[in-house]
């Protein structure tokens, strides 16, 4: 027969949260904690100046340790004093605590997390993992999109400033940067705690309920940005928890990382509990929509060092979290961001992936950010930089991505990033979003690189909002972004076709001589083409192969004068000629302004896209309205000659 800690030590139970930590029974407060290391532990409860001891009982031979307190309400900071033996001992938070003190204190604090109700049931209920659906994510970090006079109600005004905004602008998630309790500032999260606790920084965990409930309210996916590799080596936490190693590894080679902190043991069953009940309890009490791995390269290889290894148990850590939050919540999106060429990251878990719904694409950004920082004059000689990606791209599912990772350390923003002085940066971003638009694979944008921000990230600061009111630059280039945006979520060519090789086709890879690329993407109704230019030389009547026949307009020029561009555009609608170019039956000619980034539309009939997918039947066809032509005069000269008679 199991017993009530079974799955938990052997590294199955998904619900952890509901074993240990502080929970309302019977009028009172029942502890519960892991620590087998222990001598003895006294739970300590406080409020204002009074603190209670109370002895905690061993229930489990393995180290489960359990008190109850009657007549307690849940409003009580607490820590647990944890003995090594009847002299020396150490005070500790409880790992499963829902809550902790406003830093820079750090004790736990009881808190009722089922009291908040969601109102979001529709949303909820339509919420689909389909990947032919936009993906469209704004990643942000909540102190830093914008400051308020009281720190503490941070979540509750970002209802009404960051919500209506990510709505306007075309946004289909928010992606927040690590939410669990840390105690330094400047990690931003990455160097967690309480991995079951939202940050107190910016007020409760009810606050940060009605947040998220609020952005489905409004149509907008939540996605948490989660840290399971490692954690924080402050002294009340989960380093040495009980004076002896928990949660990190015994061997000292492997217990700390690069980032000076320590490394979650996947060996350890209790420990692969604590991590996917974690993620569970953001999905199941959160009711977040998607977790985004961090430094999966460390779950992959120890320390995301290739020569190091490939680390076996974080690779079945990573399989097991996936595939059984895949069965519990089948809609619910995992993203892997991983640095490494590790194949079948995006592929299921029982077919021998690692179980990841999609892949930051790290190459693409890296490729792209390196080319568009260059000199026009040498981008000749880097021309496959761009192109490289398509050649990859089928073997995962990815995501593009321009996240925080790329605006801070020195980096430079990412129009700061772009080759030349003022005006060619702007030029050349604009040019940039273009590409990144209708480039296949769902998009991430960090806070503020869609108004062209100079200032690298900073979490003591807001962003830059008056660049919009006071240099129209970069309201213009805002502008672009929410049309871009818009343009995205409006035409299912640029996303319901992601992952389907038969939907993009180059039309110009090669024509490195000019730095010209031109491609197109279509859906059942719509075929759109995209130039790119690269150099700051113009073109008028440039010749271009087309797929289809037929009239096209311009959907998105970037050097529209609306969004500060020279206006060289193609105002009328352009007719396509049955003349060849770029291998195509038929081409336009198209006006290129400098640094152009441009999107033409035709409209597809069903007739074409058979003709398309089937040649063979195009030639039938053809061959058919041939004989019926030739027939026609025949047949008219017989009926003529019948009603002369």
């Amino acid at each position: 027969m199991l017993k009530k800690y079974d799955k938990f030590f052997s590294g199955f139970e998904m619900e952890a949260y509901k074993l240990f930590g502080a929970h309302i029974k019977d009028g009172g407060m029942e502890f519960t904690v892991w620590a087998p290391h222990a001598h003895k532990i006294e739970v300590m409860t406080s409020k204002d100046a009074y603190t209670i001891r109370t002895p905690m009982k061993k229930i489990d031979e393995r180290g489960v340790w359990q008190a109850y307190i009657a007549d307690m309400e849940p409003v009580y900071a607490y820590q647990y004093r944890i003995y090594k033996n009847e002299f020396t001992y150490h005070d500790k938070f409880d790992p499963y605590a829902y809550m902790f003190e406003k830093r820079n204190n750090s004790k736990s604090v009881m808190y009722n997390i089922d009291y908040y109700k969601f109102s979001d049931d529709k949303y909820t209920a339509k919420r689909t993992n389909d990947y032919s659906e936009p993906v469209n994510i704004y990643e942000a970090h909540l102190g830093g999109f914008k400051k308020y006079e009281n720190e503490f109600e941070t979540y509750r005004n970002l209802k009404k400033d960051l919500i209506p905004y990510l709505k306007d602008m075309g946004y289909t998630h928010l992606e927040l940067m690590p939410m669990f309790e840390y105690p330094f500032d400047g990690s931003w999260g990455y160097q967690s705690l309480g991995f079951l606790a939202a940050t107190s920084r910016y007020g409760t965990p009810y606050d940060l309920m009605d947040l998220i409930n609020e952005c489905h309210l409004n149509g907008i996916g939540v996605i948490f940005d989660v840290v399971f590799v490692h954690f924080a080596t402050d002294a009340y936490g989960l380093a040495n928890y009980d004076f002896g190693p928990c949660y990190e590894y015994r061997e000292q080679h492997l217990a700390y990382s690069d980032w000076g902190t320590l490394c979650f043991d996947f060996t350890s069953g209790p420990v692969n509990s604590f991590l996917m009940s974690c993620a569970d309890f953001l999905i199941s009490k959160y009711h977040v929509d998607g977790l985004r791995f961090d430094a999966v390269s460390h779950l992959i290889y120890h320390k995301g060092n290739r020569d190091m290894g490939v680390n076996v148990a974080g690779q079945d850590f990573t399989k097991r979290i996936n595939h059984h939050l895949k069965e519990k919540f089948p809609n619910c999106m995992l993203i892997a961001e991983d640095s490494t060429d590790y194949a079948n990251v995006t592929k299921p878990v029982c077919y021998g992936g690692l179980g990841f719904d999609y892949k930051w694409d790290l190459g693409w950004m890296n490729d792209t950010l390196k080319y568009y920082a260059m000199d026009p004059i040498y981008r000749q000689y880097h021309h496959n930089m761009l192109t490289f990606s398509m050649a990859y791209f089928y073997s995962e599912r990815f995501l593009l991505p321009f996240s925080h990772d790329e605006v801070v350390h020195s980096k430079a923003t990412i129009v700061n990033k772009m080759w030349g002085l003022y005006d060619d940066k702007f030029r050349q971003c604009r040019n940039l979003y273009v590409y990144m638009y209708t480039h296949t694979g769902k998009k991430l944008n960090f806070m503020g690189n869609e108004i062209g921000s100079f200032r690298e990230f900073d979490e003591q600061k807001q962003l830059d909002w008056f660049l919009t009111d006071e240099y129209d630059k970069h309201e213009q280039f805002q502008l672009l972004c929410k049309d871009l945006n818009k343009m995205y979520l409006e035409n299912e060519a640029f996303y319901k076709y992601d992952y389907d090789t038969s939907r993009f086709r180059w039309i110009d890879a090669d024509n490195y001589q000019l730095s010209l690329y031109s491609y197109y993407r279509f859906d059942d109704k719509n075929c759109f083409v995209t130039i790119l230019n690269m150099t700051p030389n113009q073109y008028e009547d440039f010749q271009i192969g087309v797929p289809f026949a037929g009239t096209y307009y311009e959907v998105i020029n970037s050097e529209n004068e609306i969004y500060g561009g020279c206006n060289m555009r193609n105002v009328e609608p352009i007719r396509s000629h049955k003349q060849k170019a770029n291998r195509l039956e038929n081409s336009i000619k198209v006006r290129i302004a400098p640094f152009a980034g441009i999107v033409l539309r035709v409209k597809l009939s069903k007739d074409k896209l058979d003709a398309y997918f089937n040649p063979e039947a195009k030639k039938t066809a053809k061959k058919k309205e041939t004989v019926k032509k030739e027939a026609a005069p025949k047949a008219k000269k017989t009926c003529k000659k019948e009603a002369t008679k």
